[in-house]
């Protein structure tokens, strides 16, 4: 298969991270003769010092002439400290998303054995938890019209969504159910918000047509309680885009571990890969950040695209790098592995033929907080 992809590795530990899951799809290029053509482009706060802009025309347009963009991370500690900064890394994100209709964002959530006692929560409370959370990408609060007075005392956002817009992920996030274990949580607000109450009636409706998988509903303070005190009664969580933001930053650390949560985000012709955590800057060029979430959300790529043995390989050799030991700081504060390390350690040992008997795709997800 030959794709075209679309490289922004964007800010602080970006280019780190995302160098890594390049070498990754190139030794799976090697191993499975493949070809793939990357070509980098800035986005963020890179993006603003050299044009201004944090989504340049030239990025965006090569975006839509890729077959995938596989990003690193955005934003940085100059803007997130001026909240009268009228430019920002984020705005480049939401337009990106906007442009390539990135409708669905999708972070798998799922227990590494080996790494079970890192976790905050008691063992026998996260033991067996795999969900995925679908998260509406492109509407409600993010996008809304935004207000601020003449004085700067008052302020507020839109959240407004249409049938349209919760239709397409709910079809997306019961076909997941349907070949998961057939539940579906919606989760919204719908005893205060009237955009959840449309949410709920179009979602009860569209459930109609999947008799197969089971429905439930939880309001959003509950379903963030229920995260922690029982994350295993989840299958496929289902809700829109400011709620799924922050459950999914909470079910990303449910493991306890830092750097190791991929994400895919979908529209009908355009799909984009990156790990959920941000740039943390406070680890830009010191070989300590773990490429892990960014060397997964390179296996959804693979994954995407229907190459199931391909994005099996690189979740084994991940696996692989965690029973041995091989992992970053975050991981094992003895470690002496950086991220060029580890990186090098799982696309060495993407093309072993002895791991090639019974590969599987158990274990993608786990966590780390992003930005947006």
């Amino acid at each position: 298969m030959k794709l075209k992809i679309a490289l922004l590795p964007g800010d602080g530990i970006g280019p780190e991270v995302a160098a890594q899951a390049v070498a990754c799809l190139q030794a799976v290029e090697e191993a499975f003769g493949h070809q793939f053509e990357f070509t980098k482009a800035p986005v963020g706060a890179i993006a603003i010092d050299q044009t201004g802009n944090p989504l340049p025309d030239d990025t965006l347009e090569l975006c839509k002439q890729s077959d995938a963009v596989l990003f690193g991370a955005i934003g940085d500690p100059k803007y997130d400290n001026d909240p009268e900064s009228k430019v920002r890394p984020e705005q480049g994100l939401l337009r990106l998303r906007k442009e390539l209709g990135l409708f669905s964002n999708i972070r798998p959530v799922k227990v590494f054995p080996t790494l079970i006692d890192k976790s905050p929560l008691r063992k026998e409370r996260i033991e067996n938890t795999d969900f995925v959370i679908y998260r509406e990408l492109t509407g409600g609060i993010y996008f809304g019209e935004k207000f601020l007075s003449e004085d700067g005392n008052t302020a507020s956002d839109l959240c407004i969504y249409s049938e349209e817009e919760i239709s397409r992920i709910t079809h997306l996030a019961f076909k997941a159910a349907k070949g998961r274990r057939k539940k579906l949580t919606l989760v919204d607000k719908a005893n205060v918000l009237e955009s959840s109450r449309l949410w709920r009636r179009v979602v009860t409706r569209i459930g109609e047509s999947y008799p197969d998988v089971e429905l439930h509903y939880l309001f959003v303070d509950n379903a963030a309680m229920q995260m922690i005190l029982n994350p295993s009664q989840f299958d496929v969580i289902l809700t829109e885009n400011m709620f799924g933001d922050i459950l999914s930053d909470e079910g990303s650390v449910i493991g306890g571990s830092i750097g190791l949560l991929p994400s895919a985000s979908v529209g009908e012709s355009s799909a984009m890969f990156e790990p959920i955590h941000g740039s943390y800057p406070q680890a830009t060029g010191k070989n300590i950040a773990n490429p892990i979430a960014s060397i997964l959300s390179a296996a959804m790529l693979l994954d995407h695209f229907g190459l199931d043995e391909e994005a099996a390989a690189v979740v084994r050799s991940v696996n692989k790098a965690l029973k041995k030991g091989m992992v970053t700081p975050d991981l094992d504060p003895k470690s002496k592995h950086g991220t060029d390390d580890v990186g090098q350690f799982i696309a060495g040992h993407i093309s072993d033929s002895d791991d090639f008997k019974g590969l599987n795709q158990e274990n993608i997800g786990l966590g780390k907080s992003t930005i947006i």
